[in-house]
């Protein structure tokens, strides 16, 4: 047989490893046998596009936060829209203040995968001077164990990643002054 012909897979120790697997030595106890349970590791490449979001990215890899504002009745948006929500207006970019105040809150004690090491941690919906809508962000800097309606109205202000990984949590936002 040629040598790279295989007849074999190729054997590696990612993924799951097991070792002594218990099977009845009779096969009719096999229906009343337990489920085997793995935890089994799973990666895959997602490619995806910003498409038209793709400046409100570039705006947090350099540090600033990026809205659209509508050209026909002005309204303005922390979270960007290509088209106003109030007039069907075209909208334009601008930059959005770094500073605004802690709408409403909550505190997340379970999250997607990427959270769990954070956990809890607390979501913020901020409002902005100037801003028609509001922005949702991680608000940091508080103590989720113990949250206070106080923190409603406190000022804050946007932090950025050093290294941007061009994801919504490249920004999140502390109490001013901390």
């Amino acid at each position: 047989m040629a040598d790279h012909i295989k007849t074999h897979p190729e054997e590696s120790l990612e993924g799951a490893v097991v070792f002594n697997v218990p099977i009845p030595t009779d096969l009719e106890a096999l229906t009343g046998m337990a489920p085997i349970v793995i935890k089994y590791p799973y990666h895959i490449d997602y490619v995806h596009s910003y498409g038209q979001d793709s400046p409100f990215f570039a705006g947090l890899a350099n540090k600033k936060l990026l809205g659209t504002k509508c050209q026909s009745c002005g309204h303005t948006f922390a979270t960007p829209r290509m088209s106003c929500m109030q007039c069907g207006g075209a909208t334009k970019w601008v930059e959005i203040p770094h500073e605004g105040k802690v709408h409403t809150f909550t505190v997340c004690h379970f999250g997607s995968e990427a959270f769990l090491p954070e956990c809890p941690f607390v979501l913020a919906l901020i409002e902005f001077e100037g801003v028609d809508t509001l922005f949702l962000t991680r608000l940091m800097g508080v103590d989720p164990l113990k949250p206070s309606m106080d923190w409603v109205g406190t000022k804050v202000k946007a932090k950025f990643r050093r290294l941007s990984q061009l994801k919504p949590t490249d920004v999140w936002f502390v109490p001013v002054g901390s």
